[in-house]
């Protein structure tokens, strides 16, 4: 695939030999020339585990103290008091059975979803819709919980999912291009810490291996660990 001007022109501005602090990174990747939308800041971590052994998936939630810039679009199964609940803490949809069925017929315009326990049972039966797309509700993650004010508030301000891909990796969002330098370095910072946190005992060698941040249309950039955690 031929890229554009643009990108070649970003491209020629990256020393590929080079491991940038974070500081140069970021600075960079607000320096080039962007897309005619608000990009978003993306970071991968190359991780040295081996998701097919259970004890090594990694997959979490950090809420990020800056925020994505992104407006999350929540949709919580509840019955009830629950569902009022909901709607209080903003989620954009709410609802039980009637819910169930739109998303059976193929409805899947949400990013998140947020249920009580009683719905997984119902749930379950969505698997096929639900689990290749990431959108089934899970504990670790904060998403099957009683507490759904707390949930749908936490989601809105930023907190995000994460979880190794089949090759090891882990992609998240940290921001927009918009965003002041250093709110995106604390959001990277902020994630990268919690990442370290879960870092499975059975891992051997070394756990990050590599990192890489870029705008969404834009070229990776390598980026020095050290420079993150110190």
């Amino acid at each position: 695939m031929k890229n554009s001007k643009r990108y070649n022109s970003n491209f020629s501005k990256i020393d590929r030999n080079k491991m940038y602090s974070i500081d140069e990174a970021v600075k960079l990747i607000k320096s080039m020339d962007s897309a005619k939308f608000d990009e978003t800041v993306d970071i991968s971590f190359n991780l040295g585990v081996d998701p097919k052994h259970s004890d090594q998936l990694v997959r979490g939630t950090v809420s990020l103290p800056n925020g994505t810039g992104k407006d999350v679009k929540v949709l919580v199964v509840s019955k009830g008091e629950k569902l009022k609940e909901a709607e209080n803490a903003g989620a954009d949809f709410f609802g039980s059975d009637e819910i169930l069925e739109k998303i059976k017929s193929g409805w899947l315009d949400f990013d998140v979803l947020v249920a009580t326990p009683d719905m997984m049972a119902d749930l379950g039966k969505l698997g096929r819709f639900l689990g290749p797309r990431g959108l089934m509700p899970n504990p670790k993650s904060g998403t099957v919980t009683n507490d759904i004010e707390k949930a749908v508030k936490e989601l809105k301000a930023g907190k995000i999912q994460f979880r190794t891909e089949k090759t090891g990796i882990i992609h998240a969002g940290v921001g927009k291009v918009n965003f002041k330098e250093v709110a995106l370095i604390e959001n990277i910072k902020a994630l990268t810490k919690e990442l370290n946190r879960l870092k499975p005992s059975s891992t051997k060698g070394i756990y990050m291996k590599k990192i890489n941040i870029s705008s969404s249309m834009g070229p990776g950039i390598k980026v020095d660990l050290g420079s993150i955690v110190n």
